[in-house]
């Protein structure tokens, strides 16, 4: 049964206003300290209530499947009505868009993070803080400067929120998807970008353009606003106030 033909039929126009909005983060484990309820259980959710209580219709919602606890990009998708089974779109797909950059056929688009590192190369924070916006865009435009090409791959980086940038990969023979460097959790290195599919050319050249090391610096960015506000230094050091960029050069900052 194809679910977007059905729903297109039980669909009644309506000159209607919606509001959706999306509590992400909020479903979460009953634990020891609320007293074995969930966080949601447990709040005070006074205005919640009262728009329960005047909806016409509740219920549950599973957007992929049973079990299943799908990511942001599929679960985004899913609740605009994509079955995320059958459009298999990216995070960086979505980014990209987001941020108005108009993709072209071969374009292969990640949704990036500036994370922290200490001087071992271990991340201590996934987020690096949650800069402000205004910082993320001084960080992206001075490595926009510096890495304009690698090899014959262009390369365009975003901005975003806070913490969060886009990178686009324009180029011949690039190929989609490659692997996080992203492990997910503090205390680890990050990891290396290879093709989810290792028999695929086109993969073996994106994650060797990820991987090709690229020389640049930052040291006339105000790294310390970012990372240590009481240093006055202006350029990166001492660990482990290093923004990522500085410290390994281009893989790092796929995280």
């Amino acid at each position: 049964m194809n679910l977007d033909a059905l729903y297109s039929q039980l669909t009644i126009k309506s000159g209607a206003k919606l509001a959706l909005v999306v509590l992400d983060g909020v479903g979460d484990i009953a634990t020891k300290d609320h007293g074995e309820m969930t966080p949601l259980e447990a709040a005070c959710t006074p205005h919640l209530d009262s728009l329960v209580a005047r909806g016409c219709a509740q219920g549950r919602m599973i957007p992929v499947a049973p079990g299943i606890t799908p990511g942001s990009g599929p679960g985004h998708l899913a609740l605009f009505g994509y079955d995320p089974l059958e459009f298999e779109v990216g995070r960086g797909v979505i980014e990209a868009l987001g941020l108005g950059l108009e993709l072209k056929a071969g374009d292969v688009a990640a949704r990036a993070n500036f994370c922290t590192l200490d001087a071992n190369g271990i991340i201590t924070d996934r987020r690096a803080g949650r800069i402000a916006t205004e910082v993320c865009e001084e960080l992206c435009m001075a490595l926009s400067s510096k890495i304009k090409k690698i090899g014959g791959v262009e390369v365009i980086i975003r901005p975003g929120k806070e913490h969060r940038f886009v990178v686009v990969f324009r180029g011949a023979g690039l190929e989609g998807p490659l692997t996080s460097t992203d492990p997910n959790r503090e205390g680890e290195a990050l990891l290396t970008a290879k093709p989810e599919n290792p028999k695929s050319a086109a993969q073996k050249k994106t994650a060797k353009v990820m991987r090709r090391p690229t020389a640049f610096s930052c040291a006339a960015l105000p790294i310390s606003r970012i990372f240590r506000p009481s240093s006055s230094a202006t350029k990166c050091g001492p660990p482990p106030w290093r923004c990522t960029p500085c410290i390994r050069g281009f893989p790092n900052w796929w995280a």
